[in-house]
């Protein structure tokens, strides 16, 4: 039970997916809390430092692929489909955790965002762009929205379940621009607002968790996390969100811990008139192998691929064929 209560400590570094983007499949759903081994229990600071990789590169409607020329052919209440190209993003998150006992917690967690994004807009034939389509090219390097997540865990003497509660802030930018690439309307051009380094909103965070052992090398935990924006900005509301996330590790080697996870995320549409209230939003599970290695008692590192296993998404969506995330958690 010793391992158990050691990852009840921290089990709620930023248990909500870290990023809140405007379609269901723009964020790493993945369960910060996936590896603790090595972090004490001790009152004290923890520190994490994430890196994550997400490739949008194919165009999906429901549950298929769909082609961009299929997609150009489609009309949402009298609107053409936008058929986007891609989009690549790079997280870097840092995370800071404080402990004053066993009971109670706080979680701080800073992201800073690298995404470039290429659209051919709504006049395309699926291979070339339109005049009047509003198309455009995107590079962007910002902070983007800062989570402060609390969390108690006193209910039991094994410290081995709890609840969370805290805010995402509104200080990722939301006004950031890219660069036109339609003949008709050249210069700068507005970025999508589900695109944008921050939502502008104040987002409330809730959540439960329960951890325990199947046997002495087995141990799992799951996890219910629902984050929902208390205001709109800009006439831009970002769709509520529910996670649900499971996870197993075996401990039986002392080198290396081997984990595997299933997440789940329920994402409802994006509102307001500067939202794109069609293609955002849906249901996604995925399933995410990974490793965690201890260096020393106050360090380990970890790497992880998540890989779609079940997409059903809103109007059409670009979306990734996996996720790749590496770490390294310090204690001090």
């Amino acid at each position: 039970m010793n391992r158990i209560i050691r990852a009840a400590c921290v089990a709620a570094l930023s248990l909500s997916p870290i990023y809140v983007l405007a379609c269901a499949s723009c964020g790493c759903t993945l369960s910060s809390d996936w590896d603790t081994l090595g972090v004490s229990s001790s009152s004290g600071f923890k520190l994490d430092i994430r890196y994550d990789y997400l490739n949008q590169d194919q165009l999906r409607s429901g549950t298929s692929t769909i082609s961009p020329a299929a997609a150009s052919q489609i009309v949402n209440n009298g609107n053409p489909q936008e058929v986007e190209k891609f989009t690549k993003n790079d997280y870097l998150t840092l995370g800071l955790d404080y402990s004053p006992n066993r009971n109670w917690g706080v979680n701080v967690q800073v992201p800073y965002i690298n995404r470039s994004h290429s659209t051919l807009g709504t006049a395309s034939d699926g291979t070339t762009p339109g005049d009047g389509g509003g198309q455009y090219d995107s590079n962007t390097s910002n902070l983007g929205d800062i989570k402060v997540v609390g969390r108690y865990q006193g209910f039991a003497p094994q410290h081995n379940y709890g609840v969370i509660f805290g805010l995402k802030l509104p200080t990722g930018s939301h006004t950031q621009m890219g660069t036109s690439t339609d003949a008709t309307a050249p210069g700068p051009a507005p970025i999508d607002r589900g695109l944008q380094p921050g939502t502008g909103t104040t987002d409330a965070i809730i959540g439960g968790y329960y951890l325990d052992s199947l046997n002495k090398n087995w141990d799992y935990f799951t996890q219910v996390i629902i984050q929902k924006a208390l205001n709109s900005s800009d006439q831009y509301k970002p769709g509520d969100s529910i996670n649900v996330n499971t996870g197993l590790r075996y401990e039986g080697f002392t080198s290396f811990v081997p984990q595997l996870q299933v997440n789940a995320r329920y994402v409802r549409h994006d509102t307001g008139d500067n939202a794109d209230t069609i293609s955002t939003g849906g249901t996604l599970l995925y399933l995410s192998p990974g490793i965690s290695v201890p260096v020393t008692k106050q360090v380990s590192v970890y790497g992880f691929v998540q890989v779609p296993i079940y997409q059903n998404l809103n109007g059409v969506q670009l979306a990734p064929h996996y996720t790749a995330s590496v770490g390294a958690r310090f204690s001090f």
